[in-house]
């Protein structure tokens, strides 16, 4: 009887999760309100600004992209695998890969959307290189290493699982 109760209050613990979801979903709102700011921001300047001003710009814009799809991700899939299942009715638009990730497959999805962001923050810091000290550029090499190969080792140890 115990056990049953608390196994009971464990499970609907999960719950909890659900305004951390809620939280992520203000974040993603926060970030397109940066996006268009970004973007409202730069707009006057286009005409006076050097070819390589501009592809720094929209790096960021792309960066940007990627983190609200990673959060995205994270938020529907870490809620269905965590929490509920999300029920979209007949009919309406259903993400192909909703009901799909899995904790392992998510964890490949966020180490490889972290190594893709780490890619444009090292080729925006490779374009602007002039203003970056040597070994400030080579801390940036040395992280993004580390996070490709954490990635490749997170992947190498789910295939190994997996058989």
């Amino acid at each position: 009887m115990i056990e049953r109760a608390l196994e009971n209050a464990l499970y609907a613990s999960r719950w909890l999760l659900a305004p951390i979801y809620i939280g992520l979903s203000l974040a993603l709102l926060l970030l397109g309100m940066k996006f268009f700011q970004e973007v409202f921001h730069f707009f006057p300047l286009i005409f006076n600004t050097s070819e390589s001003d501009m592809v720094l710009v929209i790096l960021s814009l792309v960066d940007m992209a990627l983190v609200g799809g990673l959060l995205v991700m994270v938020m529907l899939s870490g809620y269905e695998n965590f929490v509920s299942a999300i029920d979209i009715k007949e009919g309406n638009e259903k993400l192909s890969w909703l009901g799909k990730l899995d904790a392992g497959s998510l964890k490949q999805k966020v180490a490889a959307s972290i190594v893709a962001i780490s890619s444009i923050h090292l080729l925006k810091a490779f374009m602007n290189a002039e203003h970056i000290a040597n070994d400030k550029l080579q801390w940036y090499v040395i992280i993004h290493i580390t996070f490709v190969l954490s990635a490749i080792g997170m992947a190498y140890v789910d295939r190994m699982n997996k058989h």
